[in-house]
């Protein structure tokens, strides 16, 4: 029954993607303009038109255009960017390191930021610190990341004056200057994701605080800190895994807006730079990397619902 359901799931995300493929080549094809005349300027003379037309396959049929994209793509070829003639693959490598950097440290970040305000909620329910930390969660479910990003970019550099307001890093870069840059996009990305899990292991602490287990627990002697973190947590945390699952596809989209309001230079400010330049081969690449990572991130989140799902585990006689 589970593995059954899997291998559905999994032909659907990949039938997703095939169908993603086709609107990501379809909605670059009906952009305005001639992208010819885009990348190499109005006074471009004809015959290097001409020429990048045929580079572009634009004299092709848009159905044969696209099988040869695809087929490109089936062998690992991501074609060279308009703007840089450079493979795409080189352009892609380093900002993409970035942005897991990026993401991996906003995770780093996010686990403490979920935890400890749910578990200091469900230990002081109803008290004034409960309420407090209640308000500010939903104050800040309610801010948009954007929003989130441009209070920090005051905060942290105008007021406080810590933190540069561009996120500039490079290969060179020394540790210090990586943790200055990832620090606002890192806290931001953190914060937006953590305020839902908060909110929902605070209710699941809350619950199982009441189990009688967890009673049993108590009136054996046991510290209330043994009994929250190896009793009531382990078993309040699940539900709130598939939070973190879904998290993960706020990343591939949040990191973008992210990225680009504090200048880091990963995949997500690739992306909107590829579209403002009209770059028509790397357009299509990293919009479909980047809907190829949030429907993975859904797919585990789906497959993870189902094998914590009891009624789908197999009984035991």
């Amino acid at each position: 029954m589970i593995l059954r359901l899997v291998i559905l799931r999994c032909c659907t995300a990949a039938i997703t993607l095939f169908l993603v493929s086709i609107i990501v080549f379809t909605a670059v094809e009906l952009l305005p303009g001639d992208v010819a005349t885009s990348v190499l300027g109005q006074f471009a003379g004809q015959e290097a038109l001409v020429a990048l037309r045929q580079q572009l396959h634009l004299y092709d049929p848009p159905v044969q255009r696209y099988l040869i994209w695809l087929a490109g793509l089936s062998h690992g070829d991501l074609g060279y960017s308009l703007g840089s003639q450079q493979p795409i693959t080189d352009i892609l490598g380093p900002r993409i390191v970035n942005t897991l950097v990026l993401s991996a440290t906003a995770l780093v970040l996010y686990f403490p930021m979920a935890l400890i305000p749910a578990i200091a909620q469900a230990v002081y329910r109803d008290r004034a610190l409960d309420h407090v930390l209640s308000t500010g969660t939903l104050i800040l479910a309610s801010v948009p990341d954007f929003l989130m990003a441009l209070l920090l970019l005051v905060l942290f550099v105008s007021v406080l004056h810590l933190l540069p307001a561009v996120s500039l890093v490079s290969g060179g870069s020394d540790l210090l200057t990586w943790l200055r840059a990832l620090a606002m996009p890192a806290l931001t990305l953190a914060s937006v994701m953590a305020v839902y899990a908060a909110r929902m292991l605070r209710d699941n602490l809350i619950e199982v605080l009441r189990a009688p287990y967890v009673v049993m627990a108590r009136l054996r002697g046991l510290s209330g800190r043994k009994v929250v973190l190896r009793h009531a947590l382990p078993n309040a945390i699940t539900p709130t895994l598939n939070i973190t699952a879904l998290n993960l596809t706020y990343l591939a989209g949040g990191v973008v807006i992210v990225e680009k309001v504090f200048g880091f230079p990963g995949f997500g400010s690739l992306m909107i730079d590829a579209i403002s330049f009209r770059d028509v081969p790397l357009i299509e690449i990293t919009v479909l990397l980047s809907s190829t990572v949030y429907i993975s991130a859904n797919l585990l989140a789906d497959v993870a619902a189902i094998f914590l799902n009891p009624k789908l585990r197999p009984s035991r006689a």
